[in-house]
């Protein structure tokens, strides 16, 4: 996973679960890699993929089954479907219209 600079590491790990349950790659009741495998895997600390975690349990996105590990919420797609929708029109589609507007370009000749 290559990190973008301009946001915190431990949101886009978030957001990489997040866009994975909602490729179905990761389904409810699945069971996601621990926070040490998910930090070695992604060669970041322990305590970065911890705090990733901390706010998808808080977003009731996945739950910790004390001494078993972490698994997905049920309802969890539809929850990571609203929370990026959200995402996209509070931080990213301004800034994509906002460029448009300055390139003079016209969404109509882009989109189906």
């Amino acid at each position: 996973m290559e990190f973008n600079q301009n946001k915190p590491i431990y949101l886009q790990i978030a957001d990489g679960i997040l866009e994975k349950i909602l490729s179905s790659e990761l389904k409810e009741g699945d069971r996601i890699l621990s926070v040490r495998e998910l930090g070695a895997e992604l060669g970041v600390n322990p305590n970065t993929v911890m705090r990733s975690y901390e706010k998808l349990t808080a977003d009731g996105i996945i739950y910790n089954q004390r001494g078993i590990g972490y698994f997905v919420a049920d309802g969890a797609r539809n929850t990571s479907l609203e929370k990026m929708r959200a995402d996209f029109l509070e931080n990213e589609l301004p800034q994509i219209l906002r460029r448009l507007e300055l390139l003079k370009l016209d969404p109509k000749d882009y989109l189906k």
